[in-house]
C-alpha cells in the first residue's frame, strides 16, 4: 500500500493570531479554525488533557496544507532559541513557490520576517531565500524564472 498524498505540515505555535496573518499574507487561504480536545486528541497525541487551538490554512492551488497549533494544555515546551540556524537536525523549513519574491519578502517584513541569508539566485532557474517568520519558523520562497 502507498500514501495517497501528503495532507498536511504542522506547526506549533505561541501566537496563533500572528502566525495564521503571517501565512495569509504570504498568500495562503484560512480553512477554519477550531479547538481539539478530549480522549481522541490525548490518544492521538501521546499527552494527557489536550486543550489545543488549531488554524488550518491551504495554499491557492488548493492541493497543500498547513496547520498551526497552539496548545492551552499541556503548555509547549520550547525546543530552544527561536533564531536556531538553518542546519539544525530534525528541523529545516517550509517552501512555498511564489511569482514575486521581493514583492513577498517586503509584505511578509510587515509581519516581522527577516531574511536568514540573502536573496539568491540558482543559475537562470530560479530566485530563492529563506525568511524567518513567527515562532522562528523558517519559510522558504522560491521564485520561478523565465
Amino acid at each position: 500500500m502507498a500514501i495517497q498524498r501528503m495532507d498536511n505540515v504542522g506547526i506549533v505555535v505561541e501566537d496563533l493570531d500572528a502566525a495564521v496573518a503571517f501565512f495569509v499574507e504570504l498568500g495562503m487561504e484560512l480553512e477554519g479554525r477550531t479547538e481539539v480536545e478530549g480522549r481522541f486528541a490525548d490518544q492521538c497525541t501521546g499527552l494527557n488533557g489536550v486543550r489545543c487551538d488549531i488554524a488550518m490554512l491551504r495554499t491557492p492551488d488548493g492541493h497543500s496544507r498547513l496547520e498551526l497549533a497552539k496548545y492551552r494544555n499541556p503548555a509547549a515546551i520550547s525546543a530552544g532559541p527561536r533564531d536556531r540556524p538553518h542546519n539544525i537536525l530534525g528541523t529545516h523549513r517550509v517552501m512555498f513557490a511564489v511569482d514575486d519574491i521581493e514583492d513577498t519578502v517586503a509584505r511578509l517584513r510587515t509581519h516581522g520576517a527577516g531574511l536568514v541569508g540573502t536573496l539568491a539566485q540558482y543559475k537562470d532557474s530560479y530566485r530563492l531565500c529563506y525568511v524567518r517568520g513567527p515562532e522562528g519558523i523558517i519559510v522558504g520562497l522560491a521564485e520561478q524564472l523565465a
